[in-house]
């Protein structure tokens, strides 16, 4: 993708550099906490019976659906989580790369379905206590919903350059 549209800024919102630096810090602060979940997950399943809460899982990811709809709902993200312009291209698409092969290194720590033994409340969209698994799912949701984002930015670009 050519740099100007990547730092083109529409009329109201991020630009694409913006939108993606700011995905990276949103998973920077999730990976955390699924790493705490994670952690206590695997120690829970020494403590407690895996195979009968797997019996009686509700897996319940309609409610964290929305978080891929763009303005599906009101939410002021913390100011932690604000692009500040810091980061260059090269070092966004590294820290993605290394937040995705986290989340994957994760899922396989947790493949007998620890992860559905440790809960932690999510605030976003009032949804909660979801458990380690969900928390991965909504950091998936959350990066669809800017892929959205960013196309609109792309069609504002367009837009803009046909009008020259």
């Amino acid at each position: 993708m050519k740099p100007e549209v990547l730092s083109f800024k529409p009329q109201v919102g991020w630009s694409i550099e913006q939108i993606l630096e700011h995905v990276t810090l949103t998973n920077h602060f999730l990976l955390i906490l699924i790493r705490k979940g994670k952690r206590k997950a695997i120690e829970l399943s020494t403590k407690k019976d895996l195979k009968s809460v797997l019996e009686s899982y509700q897996y319940n990811l309609q409610a964290l659906d929305a978080i891929a709809k763009h303005k599906s709902f009101n939410w002021i993200r913390p100011e932690h989580m604000e692009p500040k312009g810091d980061k260059e291209l090269g070092q966004i698409r590294s820290l993605l790369d290394d937040q995705i092969k986290e989340c994957k290194e994760l899922l396989k720590e947790m493949k007998n379905g620890e992860g559905t033994l440790y809960k932690t409340t999510m605030t976003v969209n009032n949804l909660g206590k979801i458990d380690v698994y969900q928390y991965i799912y909504f950091l998936c949701q959350h990066a669809k919903r800017h892929i959205v984002q960013m196309q609109k930015v792309m069609n504002e670009y367009s837009k803009f350059k046909e009008a020259e």
